[in-house]
């Protein structure tokens, strides 16, 4: 049985870096390899992705509400006085421009799935990926005039975005990362840069746990030894995520992405430098 300090740091783990520009993929691949932990397996994997999946609909529910509705010329769920949300009704159009910029990514993830279980888990790709990323969410992160929220997003926008996060199934790109930083060269705001991203990010994530889960399934199920892990996994990574999600919307109202720069500059240097002393084993 996996012990259950193990299911728990590793499902604060996804929470955290599922949803902060920091790569998750990255994260769970280098830190059971330091601590000289076992592979979890799928059951472990389909439940983190579970609880972030439950997160972000559930800290997004009313949004998605009001975007469904608005797509079919209703208003429902006006947001009071102290809400966000004000701006969707501007762009009554947004939640087709969504399901438009998902599709990329979606044909990108059917297309490279077996290079993104093998080649693409390289450490020295996940390093690489890292600094990259890092440097240009810093590049973005510059730009001098972010005016725009959610109300200004068109289609254009959206498909630009919606092509950036193809790059995320690069491990160490970081879905959020790659998304926010092309809003922002879009001239976004931050707060709704991370809005869209999260956005964004709902349909891919309720597809690849339907995959997992029906890929389970193929195998037979949750084996014995995996349910108690399974659940707390989902529960752990569910109340983490939603709140790694308020805190960081709310910290780009004031702040800038310059830590989460610094952070992955130096985490891809640490990654490069202790795969030239291990290689491979980094990833296995």
């Amino acid at each position: 049985m996996m012990p259950i300090y193990q299911v728990v740091i590793l499902a604060l783990v996804q929470a955290a870096t599922e949803f902060l520009p920091i790569s998750s993929t990255a994260h769970l691949v280098v830190i059971p390899w330091l601590l000289g932990w076992n592979d979890p397996g799928l059951d472990f994997s389909i439940a983190l992705h579970l609880g972030t999946l439950i997160a972000v609909l559930s800290y997004f529910s009313k949004t998605w509400l009001r975007l469904i509705s608005l797509s079919l010329g209703r208003k429902a769920l006006v947001p009071s006085a102290g809400e966000q949300d004000h701006d969707l009704y501007d762009n009554p159009k947004l939640f087709w421009f969504l399901v438009a910029a998902t599709v990329p990514a979606g044909i990108a993830g059917l297309l490279f799935e077996d290079h993104i279980e093998t080649t693409f888990r390289s450490p020295v790709v996940i390093g690489v990926m890292l600094i990259a990323g890092g440097l240009l969410i810093g590049l973005a992160d510059r730009q001098k005039r972010l005016l725009k929220n959610l109300g200004n997003v068109n289609f254009v926008h959206s498909m630009i975005i919606g092509c950036a996060q193809t790059l995320a199934l690069v491990p160490g790109t970081s879905r959020s990362g790659i998304t926010i930083a092309a809003a922002m060269f879009l001239g976004v705001e931050r707060p709704s840069a991370a809005r869209f991203s999260f956005l964004l990010s709902s349909p891919i994530i309720l597809g690849a746990s339907l995959k997992a889960v029906y890929d389970l399934s193929v195998e037979g199920g949750i084996v014995s030894h995996m349910q108690a892990p399974f659940l707390v996994g989902i529960i752990v990574s569910a109340i983490t995520g939603y709140a790694v999600i308020a805190l960081f919307v709310s910290y780009l109202q004031r702040r800038t992405m310059k830590i989460f720069v610094y952070y992955r500059v130096i985490s891809g240097i640490i990654i490069l430098a202790l795969a030239s002393f291990f290689g491979s084993s980094l990833a296995d």
